[in-house]
């Protein structure tokens, strides 16, 4: 999928062209809205864009399980190391993956927290005309379309 994103200028060319889009066939789920008057925006049946389109909390909590095991799996040895030799070779691997898996969580976790706050960079390109009274169209599109 291929999300594309365009500003409209008002309420009503918004709700007009996410009524348009739901005719050629587009679901709620592939068109998102966000503006500032977003309440108006779900009386009239149109898709209010959610924290998972407008901040980054899904490239974050990807960025957390890639740093996140390989430190638990580093610490995992560490552990290994200052407890000693008493572990058997399961006993190691296993302590190694539960330590990887544990530090993927944690690492998703805590940058999920930090990504709710964080805004998407290609929402935040649009943060003044929205502040202005624009909304921002977030439409998710196959990426080949067949003819």
């Amino acid at each position: 999928m291929q999300r594309l994103y365009f500003l409209t200028p008002d309420l009503n060319t918004t709700i007009n062209i996410a009524h348009e889009l739901t005719d050629l066939g587009l679901s709620k789920k592939e068109v998102h809205v966000t503006g500032r008057e977003w309440l108006k925006l779900e009386e009239n049946g149109v898709n209010s864009a959610s924290l998972l389109q407008t901040s980054d909390v899904a490239h974050a909590a990807v960025r957390g399980l890639l740093f996140g095991f390989p430190l638990g799996c580093v610490l995992g040895v560490v552990v290994y190391y200052v407890l000693g030799e008493d572990f058997t070779t399961a006993g190691i691997a296993t302590l190694i993956i539960a330590m990887g898996i544990f530090g993927g969580l944690f690492g998703v976790w805590t940058s999920t927290m930090v990504g709710v706050s964080v805004h998407d960079v290609k929402v935040d390109k649009y943060e003044e005309e929205i502040e202005h009274g624009a909304y921002l169209m977030m439409v998710d599109v196959p990426t080949s379309v067949s003819r």
